[in-house]
């Protein structure tokens, strides 16, 4: 239920998507008919219609996590398996008032299948244009490394980003469990990546506390941390967030559906809004979490009190956190202005 009577629809609130990974974005169903077409056993965790349960603050919680993800990406073996998943998740996110997608994937982890690395990425990159075009959405790509990798994997990835900056990648990041490793390691990775104009935008402050963040800030000079909820704990930090204007991409339905937090009402999106630490609401992977972007939005305004003007700004915080164009951006945000303007109902 997105909206009720005396309350403006979320669907309808214009916003950007900057926290969605790439084979998470897929649909159940989806991957019910690839895993029938490919003889792929689907564990009842993925095969059941439901999100599993999960819990990843402990090493085997997000082992498993980590298996469903790898049995699920082993249903993408085609380029129009990939071209299918990106039409889908830009249709999802039209439909849930995104304006802007910047999907992340690392494309490592399909060039077995694909015919190698750069060969993967230019078919992932030739969906997102097909998505783009056929659903009006614009779609970036945040290319991500790999922290259970070896740091120059990163950099070769890196330069491949950067390679085909032209072509929509805007940024790169470092995903899996930060509590492995250290960021100082990637952080050649990351400065070939700046140098080449791509945005910083790592994984922190999700599995580990406000010293993930702080390394993200320090060693890769991010100028956006994925998740970046537990700096909450650290008010010094919230206020370096905040003067900096790091944009953080909070998901709160990801972070309660691996245990970071019990309930949906100890997110500290509320610490973060309070700090003036910029937010960018985001749905993670939602085929293993079970919500998309509004659901987000929704999320915050029934446990965390937020009005409509409240929640508009945090759409207009996420516009500005992306990498759109100057016009786009403004008609974004005229867009969110409207949204207000109109009578709740």
């Amino acid at each position: 239920m997105l909206h009720s009577s005396g309350e403006r629809d979320l669907r309808t609130l214009p916003k950007a998507h900057l926290h969605l990974h790439f084979t998470g974005s897929m649909r159940p169903s989806t991957l019910l008919e690839l895993a029938d077409k490919y003889g792929v056993h689907l564990p009842d965790a993925l095969s059941g219609g439901e999100p599993p349960k999960l819990r990843a603050t402990d090493e085997r919680g997000w082992f498993r996590f980590q298996r469903l993800y790898d049995i699920a990406r082993s249903c993408l073996r085609e380029p129009e398996d990939i071209q299918r998943l990106v039409r889908e998740a830009a249709q999802e996110d039209v439909r849930d008032g995104s304006r802007w997608l910047e999907i992340q994937v690392d494309p490592t982890s399909y060039a077995p299948r694909l015919g190698g690395l750069t060969p993967a990425l230019e078919i992932i990159l030739d969906a997102v244009e097909a998505a783009s075009r056929e659903t009006g959405l614009g779609i970036r790509v945040l290319v991500a490394a790999n922290r259970m990798k070896h740091p120059l994997d990163a950099r070769t990835l890196a330069r491949l980003a950067v390679r085909y900056r032209d072509r929509g990648i805007v940024g790169f990041g470092l995903s899996n469990d930060e509590r492995r490793g250290f960021a100082r390691d990637f952080d050649r990775a990351f400065t070939i990546a700046r140098e080449g104009g791509l945005l910083a935008a790592p994984h922190g402050g999700e599995l580990s506390g406000p010293s993930s963040v702080r390394d993200c800030l320090d060693d890769l000079r991010a100028t956006r941390v994925g998740h970046g909820v537990r700096a909450a704990e650290d008010p010094w930090l919230l206020a370096r967030l905040a003067e900096r204007q790091v944009t953080c991409e909070v998901c709160p339905a990801s972070n309660v559906a691996l245990g970071v937090y019990d309930k949906a009402e100890d997110v500290p999106v509320r610490a973060l809004w309070d700090a003036g630490v910029p937010m960018a609401l985001g749905a993670d992977d939602p085929l293993l979490f079970g919500s998309r972007l509004a659901a987000q939005y929704e999320l915050v305004r029934r446990e965390h009190g937020f009005s409509d003007a409240e929640l508009a700004e945090l759409a207009r915080q996420s516009v500005r956190g992306a990498s759109m164009p100057r016009d786009v951006r403004d008609e974004v945000l005229a867009d969110i202005d409207a949204w207000l303007d109109t009578e709740p109902g």
